[in-house]
Parts: C-alpha cells; sequence; structure tokens
C-alpha cells in the first residue's frame, strides 16, 4: 500500500512560482504523475517523471514552465511550478503508477492577482 500527501499549494500571482511536494509511504519505484483538476473541468495530467528520475513527460500546456524532480531517499517528488497563469488554478494531485493506482487528496494551487 502507497499513501501520498501533496503539500505546497497556495495563492500566487500571475508570473509567480510555487514548488508542490508529494510525499510517499511505501515504495518509492514507481513511476510518478502530478495531475490536475481545475473548477468545472475534468482531470488533466501535467506530468511524469520514472521512478529513477532519468525520464520526465510534459503536458503542452505547462512544457517549459514547470519542472518535475524526485529525491528517493526522502520518498518525495517535487513540481516546480513557474510562470504560472490564471488557468493553472486546479487542485494538484500526485498519483503513483503508469496505471494511477494511488492517488493523494490534493493541494490547491489558485493563479490570482
Amino acid at each position: 500500500q502507497v499513501q501520498l500527501v501533496e503539500s505546497g499549494g497556495g495563492l500566487v500571482q500571475p508570473g509567480g512560482s510555487l514548488t508542490l511536494s508529494c510525499a510517499s509511504s511505501g515504495s518509492t519505484f514507481y513511476y510518478m504523475n502530478w495531475v490536475r483538476q481545475s473548477p468545472g473541468k475534468g482531470l488533466e495530467w501535467v506530468s511524469g517523471i520514472g521512478s529513477d528520475g532519468s525520464g520526465t513527460d510534459y503536458a503542452d500546456s505547462v512544457k517549459g514552465r514547470f519542472t518535475v524532480s524526485r529525491d528517493n531517499a526522502k520518498n518525495t517528488v517535487f513540481l516546480h511550478l513557474n510562470s504560472l497563469k490564471s488557468e493553472d488554478t486546479a487542485l494538484y494531485y500526485c498519483a503513483a503508477a503508469t496505471t494511477f493506482d494511488y492517488w493523494g487528496q490534493g493541494t490547491q494551487v489558485t493563479v490570482s492577482s
């Protein structure tokens, strides 16, 4: 069983930055995903990172602005959000495995002036 806990969300102005964290208990050898859900919209996959951190993937909507990383010694995955836009406002989840087997409770990011 894997438990995931996200943190780091908050209110930020357009153009600002945040770093989200996803702390994992249990096995760290999963591909890890970040997924978001904007108000009134469905889930959107944002980014993923391989189990050893050697491979990263991004949705076109965030490519060049967000960076995913992980520290397996600390069982933590990070999502660095830069150049934030109002359309990035969402509840951000981390999810473990390519089949999204385990999910955290989410952390809210609100981009507003």
